[in-house]
């Protein structure tokens, strides 16, 4: 629990950089070549060479080689449902949110002032 702790104040580039790494793990302990995984997701091998090492390949990219490495069903878990929330449906009645709107102001509060001594 720890290590997502961790993982959600990292820098886009540090993330890229531990994804990539995981990845190349990932290539080669199942002794694959990039050559071959680079074909097998249909990027060039400089496109698979650049998301293993965290240098700003596309999503497209990403979903190639994950779905070239069979972990395709993994990419639900990166972004959660924001359908299920029972809470929520709850507070609104059960029907889900359309459009999003600015937080109203808070008018029952009254702005601070100095008191003034007479």
């Amino acid at each position: 629990m720890a290590g997502n702790l961790q993982s959600v104040h990292k820098s886009p580039e540090a993330l890229s950089s531990d994804i990539g790494a995981k990845i190349e793990r990932l290539r080669l302990s199942r002794n694959i070549t990039q050559a071959e995984l680079a074909q097998d997701a249909g990027v060039s091998e400089r496109t698979l060479r650049r998301l293993e090492s965290g240098d700003g390949a596309t999503l497209d990219s990403f979903v190639r080689v994950l779905s070239a490495l069979r972990l395709s069903e993994n990419l639900d878990l990166l972004v959660p449902d924001p359908r299920i929330r029972p809470i929520e449906r709850v507070r609104t009645g059960g029907t889900e949110r359309q459009r999003s709107r600015a937080a109203k102001a808070d008018q029952t509060t009254k702005q601070w002032q100095w008191r003034n001594k007479e």
